[in-house]
């Protein structure tokens, strides 16, 4: 673990001008170091956190993170430049980058390490000592702090807090915090950092909850009493939201925490002094890790928390469909579709015959695909209020196959026992009871309400809209298919991996629980779509390498792999680089695919695995047809718009040429 950053890992003269070739630089240092295991690969899950938040902190410091399955160990590269690299900081390029990797099964220990490393980044004398530095291996013992920091010659110390205290029998103004980021790993504890140090100058105590990859320690609930106000930096749910009722409470990004976090214990204070009292839902765990929360989804846009609370249902659904889908996409295969009508195979299972091992699988999948809708319901309601409404989430969404509501019963349920919780929570109770009422009374309450209104009420208005929705999508030919194929390719393309992405997939997916002949073809066109924008990037890059950065020929390399396993996501590096010309040239693409695949009656039972499962696609060739018509189109418009802005000659650091670019790098 103290190996976290050796001198080779160091680039006192980083050359790079971008914070992509920045990011290549110093992950092909730990390719060599034997650290990360797929150079592109890792660079993708880069490029896709950087896509989500930018990673530049004022100071002049850039910190490109990641958890990736392509890291071996954690790993830490650190390089200065002279010039400095912009990574979207406020206050201008950073001349100090770090490089963090992190494994996705990372232990608590190693990633500790990390967060102790974010929080010395708030040190300016730390950050002194980095910039003065002249040999790779003192630098690479500071970072990790293994060799002490210099002591400058002149100190201007922070106040200690009994020091800073105001005079008199007076206590201080206390604060309790809660700091999060999506990946949990460097801008979680920078924010806690930033947030304690502001305290100290001003007098404030402040007790920090980190809610961050290194582990989740809750505050003493004795010292959220006594706190006069509460902060969430935050950039996903809070979790157990119910602890903090009933006080003052800045709710904003985890950046503004690393960045002005004396304004926020400024308005903290003000608050306070005006009585204002948050509304905050009580009792329960909070939501599901990594949920879309940016500033406070309390506080957010009503159609922002929506989407949120059906992304969180579809994000816990999804494992359940692939892997169902699947088993039964290859039971299919070695059975054939009549394997559907085998017996049990708890009674009827012969070791020695194929029948009674695609049963198996066919099976096997078709339990898990059971769970598709009350998973669904379940944690909808989850997102929407915590734990107590996991119960009757997913009873809501056992009912709903119950009255053959099927996908749409299932996020109706969801919403409904989400809303019942929250309207339970609301309701103020003694304090004798607000022990239980998480575990029993909330539950068992919320459960019956939603058993009446699915049973009685809205189940079978639903169940009725559901099949004529399944005979709508039946019934699809000519152009009507056609132009269903067209607004899923658009949807399926435009935020590679994003909510639209993700409504088309669910969509498609939620189809397969009940699987007919249109949402077969609905399932065919999607995965068709999803698999253009990496496939065009990766071919462009081929035919037209001039027009692309060496940084964007490595990425397209990999895109290939990406595009035919349908992983959208692939082609995400290409869009933040060139939005403008990269996404209205793949969403053609998409449309044309999704039209054809339609046109064509395609369809697929299996919702993932791109050409790999091309044997259990309804007419494979016209649907491989689809797909290359889409990619050339996609391909020819991105040509053709990034050829035309190209009137100059190209800066020799966007040709590839820096040192730090033209290091060989290992490919997928």
């Amino acid at each position: 673990m103290s190996e976290l950053i050796t001198a080779e890992l160091v680039d006192l003269d980083l050359s790079a001008t971008t914070k992509d070739a920045a990011a290549r630089s110093l992950a092909e240092r730990m390719v060599a170091a034997h650290r990360v295991t797929d150079l592109d690969g890792f660079l993708a899950d880069v490029a896709a956190r950087e896509a989500q938040m930018p990673t530049g902190l004022d100071g002049g410091i850039g910190i490109p993170h990641c958890r990736s399955e392509h890291v071996s160990a954690p790993t830490l590269a650190f390089g200065r430049s002279a010039r400095g690299i912009d990574f979207g900081a406020a206050d201008g390029p950073a001349d100090l980058v770090f490089l963090i990797a992190a494994p996705a099964g990372a232990d608590d220990d190693h990633l500790t390490i990390l967060s102790g490393l974010a929080r010395r980044l708030m040190d300016p004398e730390f950050t002194a000592a980095l910039r003065a530095g002249d040999d790779p291996g003192t630098v690479a013992a500071l970072i990790r702090g293994a060799e002490p920091v210099p002591e400058p010659e002149a100190t201007s110390p922070i106040p200690a807090a009994e020091d800073a205290a105001p005079a008199g029998d007076d206590a201080p103004f206390r604060i309790v915090a809660v700091t999060s980021c999506p990946t949990g790993i460097a801008h979680t504890y920078m924010a806690a950092e930033s947030l304690t140090a502001a305290g100290l100058a001003e007098g404030v105590e402040v007790t920090v909850e980190t809610q961050g990859s290194a582990g989740f320690s809750k505050l003493d609930p004795a010292v959220i009493a006594r706190a006069d106000a509460v902060i969430w930096a935050h950039d996903v749910e809070v979790r157990e939201k119910g602890r903090f009722r009933g006080k003052p409470l800045v709710d904003v990004g985890v950046k503004a925490g690393i960045n002005r976090p004396a304004e926020l214990i400024a308005e903290a204070r003000r608050k306070a002094e005006r009585g204002e009292i948050a509304a905050v839902p009580q009792g329960g765990e909070g939501p599901a890790d990594g949920a879309d929360g940016g500033s406070g989804a309390d506080s957010a846009h009503f159609g922002v928390r929506l989407r949120t609370y059906l992304m969180s249902g579809v994000s816990y659904m999804v494992p359940f469909v692939a892997a169902g889908g699947l088993l039964i996409a290859l039971s299919f295969a070695i059975g054939g579709y009549e394997i559907v009508d085998a017996k049990s195979v708890a009674d009827h299972f012969v070791w020695g015959q194929m029948d009674s091992w695609a049963a198996l699988l066919n099976q096997i999948g078709s339990a898990a695909f059971g769970f598709l809708v009350p998973v669904l319901a379940g944690y909808i309601a989850y997102g929407m209020a915590d734990r107590p409404a996991l119960v009757p989430g997913f009873v809501g969404g056992a009912i709903a196959l119950t009255v053959d509501a099927g996908f749409l019963g299932g996020l109706v349920a969801g919403l409904l026992a989400g809303a019942v919780v929250m309207a339970i929570q609301r309701v103020p109770v003694h304090a004798t009871l607000r022990g239980i009422m998480p575990v029993l009374v909330i539950p068992l309450i919320a459960s019956a309400v939603v058993g009446f209104l699915m049973f009685i009420v809205v189940g079978k208005p639903i169940a009725a809209l559901q099949s004529a929705l399944t005979d709508w999508l039946n019934g699809l030919s000519g152009s009507n298919a056609v132009i269903l194929g067209v607004v899923l390719g658009l949807m399926m393309c435009f935020d590679m991996g994003g909510p639209l992405n993700k409504v088309a997939y669910a969509f498609a997916v939620g189809g397969l629980a009940d699987p007919t002949d249109g949402s077969l073809k609905v399932m065919a066109a999607v995965m068709a779509a999803g698999m253009v924008p990496p496939l065009a990037m990766a071919l462009a890059t081929t035919v037209r390498k001039k027009l692309f950065t060496k940084t964007e020929r490595e990425n397209g390399r990999a895109a290939w792999v990406l595009g035919a396993s349908f992983i959208t996501e692939g082609a995400i590096p290409f869009a933040a680089a060139d939005p403008l010309r990269v996404i209205p040239s793949v969403m053609a693409g998409g449309a044309v695919t999704g039209a054809l695949s339609m046109a064509f009656g395609c369809t697929l039972r299996a919702p993932h695995g791109g050409i790999f499962v091309v044997p259990l696609i309804g007419e494979p060739f016209l649907y491989l047809l689809a797909i290359a018509a889409g990619t050339l189109v996609a391909t020819a418009l991105v040509v053709l718009l990034k050829g035309a802005r190209r009137t100059v000659a190209v800066p020799a650091d966007e040709a590839g040429a820096t040192a730090a670019e033209s290091r060989v790098g290992v490919t997928a």
